[in-house]
């Protein structure tokens, strides 16, 4: 990757630690209902996340990408096996900084602009209103979207609204970056430069990183590439 870190990244503490377990995964599983009708999303998953991971996700829809996901992100609990935070026993989410998520889906905050909905995090933090803001802005034009930050979320293509949910997680600093196909709406370079900017967020905060994806290329350019197919992981590289 070229170029050299962006402001609104550098801005935040560099962090030279030690490589650190984030999440350990042990037979989890994930089963939605019961009986007759249950249906396996993850199945025995058992797997490794430190600060230094660059894991590519592969696999087909339906074959439990989204749910892993969220399992190692604590946005779920597993219903059978176990899923552990050692650098954080309480959970990658008792703390706003820990952990960041890129949803599939929308999740812009209806009633804030562009810029608001990415500055948002920091303000939880306590950052200044004006550094935030200054913050929130360096990031959106890293992403080539600087002029769309007085925009609000109803005003935004889908791909465009992608872009700002990922400035705001890589503004807010995380150890831990999730993303759940974040290049999906985007054309080719827009994709490109968004998994820049995650992979050179990740090396500067020294946050290990995670990419849901269906996409080859966005695959090749992360370290290892895990494949999930019918709940399993199945392939590790």
């Amino acid at each position: 990757m070229t170029g050299s870190t962006p402001s609104s990244v550098r801005s935040s503490t560099s962090r030279q630690t030690p490589v650190e377990t984030l999440v350990v995964c042990e037979a989890a599983g994930r089963t939605f209902g019961k009986g007759n009708v249950a249906v396996v999303a993850v199945h025995e998953v058992s797997c490794t996340i430190t600060s230094t991971s660059r894991i590519a996700l592969l696999g087909p829809s339906g074959s439990g990408k989204s749910t892993l996901l969220q399992l190692m992100a604590g946005l779920d609990q597993p219903t059978s096996g176990t899923i552990a935070w050692p650098a954080w026993p309480g959970g990658p989410f008792q703390d706003p900084s820990r952990a960041g998520v890129i949803f599939q889906g929308l999740s812009l905050i209806p009633g804030l602009t562009a810029a608001e909905n990415v500055a948002f995090p920091l303000l939880l933090q306590g950052v200044e209103d004006r550094e935030a803001m200054s913050r929130a802005r360096g990031s959106l034009a890293l992403l080539d979207i600087g002029a769309l930050g007085d925009k609000l979320p109803d005003e935004l293509s889908g791909g465009q609204a992608q872009r700002v949910a990922t400035a705001r997680v890589v503004t807010s600093g995380p150890r831990l970056i999730f993303a759940d196909e974040p290049t999906g709406q985007l054309d080719h370079v827009s994709g490109e430069r968004v998994i820049d900017v995650l992979l050179e967020a990740a090396a500067h905060l020294g946050a290990g990183l995670v990419v849901s994806t269906h996409d080859s290329t966005v695959a090749a350019r992360l370290d290892e590439q895990w494949r999930m197919r019918d709940g399993q992981l199945v392939v590790t590289t």
